[in-house]
């Protein structure tokens, strides 16, 4: 793919892969031109270098949340070399790598955004993502387009600093992946002692096994894959639970203080729920949509149980994880791959076969 800027008054066009949605290209990715606007006084042009691969991308190219933006050009993990920077920006420098995940801008000034929490954004659009537009308002046409593209404009309050430690190729996911699993787990106060369970080790899971294994807890990963159990282990998880052993199952009800659930689809959540003990909690990510059966609150009320969401973390979260990911030595498990094989990734996520996270090399 191109690297070329065509730059047109207060516009320029690069070249992206995304989709159109229309009957003729449907939503698979192509190759296509993306006209994005000059950074602001405030912004940096940055050229992606790499870009990781979520579910969540396929989600929203494949209209799963029924609010997808066409053209869609996903890409939320991205890590990225500044070749331009506006009037504003004394930070952040000319030819410096950086990290840019799920969100490029907010209102900056509600109470949420004060508070460091911006991907909870009070103002009128919510915060802006990386792509697809802004989070809470449907009504709106606005679009915006992400890592899956030769540049990217940001808001410098939203650019993220990469700790020497981390190796640029497969740091990417720490972004999405890393700071989805790691704000719960901080805001659970898990540390030494605490009995954590992490539902479904993909992506998303095998980060969380990761972090809350550094951060001292006990660490018991679920999956249905008997065959990943030696590969589990290898993360650091203590135990590996088979969700389809309903014995197991059974075995380890009130066994934990906190589970963590990264399945991304729907998903009967009652058999989770009598694993907690007395006063546990449970917190779901990734999933954006219904639980598969009604929850039975007969379980979460007879301990005193809790049950839960969790939206990505704020900017400063995010630098949080990336400095803890550095300092444990965590790193996400990565295949690297071509933009031209984008749609076979895909396929190779909904079927399950990919190991835990693909990134996408733009730096050649």
């Amino acid at each position: 793919m191109e690297k070329s800027i065509v730059n047109n008054d207060n516009k320029f066009s690069v070249k992206g892969f995304g989709a159109s949605g229309n009957l003729i290209n449907g939503k698979s990715l192509k190759e296509m031109d993306i006209v994005r606007d000059k950074p602001k006084s405030d912004e940096v042009l940055i050229e992606v270098l790499y870009c990781g691969v979520c579910h969540s991308d396929i989600h929203q190219v494949n209209n799963d949340w029924k609010n997808t933006r066409y053209p869609c050009v996903p890409g939320h993990e991205v890590i990225g070399k500044i070749i331009e920077v506006g009037s504003e920006v004394s930070d952040f420098t000319k030819g410096q790598i950086i990290g840019v995940g799920c969100m490029i801008d907010s209102c900056q000034v509600c109470e949420s955004c004060k508070n460091g929490e911006e991907q909870l954004c009070l103002g009128e659009h919510g915060a802006t993502m990386t792509y697809n537009g802004y989070f809470n308002d449907p009504e709106s046409d606005y679009n915006t387009f992400g890592g899956y593209s030769s540049h990217i404009v940001v808001n410098k309050e939203f650019l993220l600093t990469l700790p020497e430690k981390l190796e640029l190729s497969s740091a990417a996911p720490i972004l999405c992946a890393g700071i989805t699993t790691y704000s719960p787990l901080k805001k659970a106060g898990i540390g030494k002692g605490s009995k954590v369970a992490i539902v479904g080790i993909g992506g998303l899971g095998h980060m969380g096994v990761q972090i809350a294994k550094a951060m001292g807890a006990e660490v018991t990963a679920i999956t249905t894959k008997k065959e990943k159990q030696e590969e589990i282990l290898g993360l650091g998880a203590d135990k590996v639970l088979i969700s389809d052993d309903k014995k197991d199952m059974e075995a380890n009800e009130l066994a934990f203080d906190f589970i963590l659930v990264t399945i991304p689809y729907g998903f009967d959540i009652n058999p989770y729920i009598p694993l907690l003990g007395v006063k546990g909690s449970l917190v779901t990510v990734g999933l954006l949509g219904d639980y598969e059966k009604p929850l039975n609150n007969m379980e979460v009320a007879k301990f005193n149980r809790s049950v839960g969401g969790s939206l990505i973390g704020g900017i400063k979260e995010t630098q949080e994880v990336l400095d803890f990911c550095a300092e444990h030595n965590i790193a996400p498990e990565v295949e690297m791959i071509k933009i031209e094989d984008i749609n076979n990734a895909f396929d190779k996520i909904k079927n399950e076969e990919v190991r835990f996270r693909y990134v996408i090399d733009m730096s050649k």
